[in-house]
Formats: structure tokens, C-alpha cells, sequence
């Protein structure tokens, strides 16, 4: 299911032959591929210059049925994970220090590299990972990208003791629970009157889930923002406590509005986070391992990925959605 035109907000059907690895790559058959908002984001254009035609979807879970010459560490047969970051140089400044999710020459799964949406994909093995055993295929997939940037932005929060959530979905479910495993007090910020979402977040740990409007029992010592609603900036700012940090978790954001200086001062922090590193990927799927997070998921097959994609824009989903070919 390929993006034919840009911003039309839907994929189409195409067939195409299958591929063979070149040297570094493994060819896996998709055995699942989670729907993310960076998919919605791309299938409508609010991303600049998404390769035409492409085939969405970076949270794949796959089974290695050809591997390229050069390529260790995978075998057919081996279940693996292939994320959002795909590709990067290697060589600019920030590659060097392993900080690749920054690298200007990177490319990203489902964007610029056929993604998951399909029954077979293509993927550079360095940017790939084995993944934990303790997950079906369907439950494993959101870990690839609403556990992988969403860890990133956990760490940014740093030791944070209360820490708000904004915007409930795939990947606040899934870091709430990291969270409560290590000992910290979350508190859920959902749309109003959203009382499903609501419901949902103390389901999985939250201690306090209300309105993103409405202030928090006690002040935040830091937000992540998951919503990509730039109002929620200053709203968050509001309720967090000086020396706090309010972490950008979305790849796409709509404007924030001007507020005033008060909300930020105190050595308040605003932070966005970018991609994800290999080292992300290795920490935080450990962590799963360890943990075993339950993920909340809803299956569609192939043919009805626009579903998915609609079911996610209208914010039918509690969860994630999951692809399975």
C-alpha cells in the first residue's frame, strides 16, 4: 500500500517484484508494521519531500529471509525490528558522536525508504535489531517507534519524579508503564471529555489522568508532549515547576503561540527530540525484555491500511494500530 501522490492522504494498492539485498542489506517478510502519526504525517503532507511513490510504515517486525554480503549479526530466520531511522553517513560530525539521529544525510523508513506496509521490505542491517521474545509479532511492532522515540523522550525528561503525559496514545501507553516500573508518579493529560482515554491511561499506571486543560494534582517535574498541538507548550509550561523540562516528542507540531516569559522562566526547559539512535533502540528494547510492556493493540490487514490511518486521524484508537500483511 503505497503514498502515489503527495498529500492525498491515502495509500493505493500497487504490486511490485520482490528485491533482492544488496551488500549491508537483509530482506525480511513483514510480519507486522504498527501505524504511526509520522505515517498520517506523511501520507498528508505535512512532511517536505517524501519520495514518490513510497510505501509508509517504520515500526516493522519481520522474519530475515536473504541477507546482502557483509552483513553479521542476522541469519535468515531471525525475527527483527526495522525503525524509523534507516539510514545515516557515517561520517558527519554528529554520526561520530553517535548522534545520528541528527545526521544531515540520514534517511527514514516509510519516507525516503520503502516501509512496512507491504509483505516484504528491504532494510540496511546496521538499523536493524533483534527483537525481544516475549511479544507476538502484532504486540512487538509499536515498540519500533512509539517505544523507541518515546524512550528518547523519557530520557530527555531526565529523573523526573511527576511526570505529565500529553496526548494518549501509542506511545504514552507504552512509556507510562516504563515509568511506573521505575518508580515514578504519572499523571495523563487526554483531550477533554475524552473519558475513554482517560479511563485507558489509568489502566496501564497512571495515577491521575484528567483534562490537558486542567492542572495536575501537584506541579510536574517534567511534560512530554505527544499530542502534536503546539498549544499544549505553554500549557505544560503552566504546570511544571521551576527547573522542570518540556520535551517535544512529535516529529511534525502545529504552531506555538506566543506566551509570556514568566512561563518559561525559573530555568524551565523546552526541548524537541529528533529520530532515534542505535543506542536508544539496544537500551530501551533491554528494557522491554526485561519488563514485557503490554501494548495495546488493534490489527487491520493490509488491504485496509486507509482504515488504520483514518481510525488513528479521528482518534478511534486506544493503543496503537498494527498492520498485518
Amino acid at each position: 500500500m503505497a503514498l502515489t501522490r503527495r498529500g492525498s492522504g491515502r495509500v493505493e494498492p500497487v504490486e511490485r517484484m520482490s528485491s533482492t539485498p544488496d551488500p549491508g542489506q537483509i530482506a525480511v517478510t513483514v510480519l507486522a508494521c504498527g501505524v504511526c502519526r509520522t505515517d498520517l504525517h506523511v501520507v498528508d503532507g505535512e512532511l517536505p519531500s517524501p519520495a514518490i511513490p513510497i510505501i509508509p510504515g517504520h515500526e516493522i517486525v519481520g522474519r530475515v529471509e536473504r541477507v546482502g554480503s557483509g552483513v553479521s549479526g542476522f541469519t535468515p530466520g531471525d525475527r527483527v525490528g526495522i525503525p524509523w531511522l534507516g539510514y545515516a553517513c557515517g561520517q558527519c560530525e554528529f554520526c561520530r558522536s553517535q548522534r545520528e539521529n541528527l545526521c544531515p544525510n540520514a534517511r527514514y523508513t516509510g519516507y525516503q525508504i520503502d516501509g512496512g506496509y507491504a509483505e516484504q521490505a528491504i532494510a540496511d542491517a546496521r538499523f536493524c535489531f533483534h527483537m525481544p521474545s516475549g511479544y507476538d509479532d502484532g504486540h512487538a511492532a509499536p515498540l519500533l517507534c512509539a517505544g523507541l522515540i518515546g524512550y528518547r523522550a523519557y530520557r530527555m525528561a531526565g529523573d523526573a519524579t511527576r511526570l505529565g503525559l500529553y496526548g494518549f496514545g501509542a506511545a504514552a501507553h507504552i512509556i507510562a508503564q516504563v515509568a511506573v516500573h521505575q518508580g515514578r508518579e504519572v499523571y495523563a493529560f487526554v483531550t477533554p471529555g475524552d473519558s475513554t482515554a482517560a479511563d485507558f491511561a489509568r489502566s496501564v499506571g497512571a495515577s491521575w489522568a484528567g483534562w490537558s486543560t486542567e492542572a495536575p494534582p501537584a506541579a510536574l517535574d517534567a511534560a512530554i508532549i505527544f499530542a502534536p498541538v503546539g498549544r499544549l507548550v505553554p500549557e505544560a509550561l503552566s504546570r511544571t515547576r521551576p527547573g522542570g523540562v518540556v520535551v517535544c516528542a512529535g516529529i511534525h507540531m502545529s504552531d506555538i503561540p506566543s506566551f509570556p516569559y514568566k512561563l518559561l522562566w525559573q530555568e524551565r526547559i523546552v526541548r524537541s527530540v529528533a529520530n532515534l539512535t542505535r543506542a536508544d533502540a539496544r537500551e530501551f528494547l533491554a528494557v522491554a525484555n526485561q519488563l514485557v510492556i503490554r501494548t495495546t493493540v488493534t490489527p487491520y490487514p493490509l488491504r485496509d491500511a486507509n482504515t488504520a490511518l483514518d481510525d488513528l486521524r479521528a482518534g478511534r484508537l486506544n493503543g496503537a494500530a498494527v498492520i498485518v500483511p
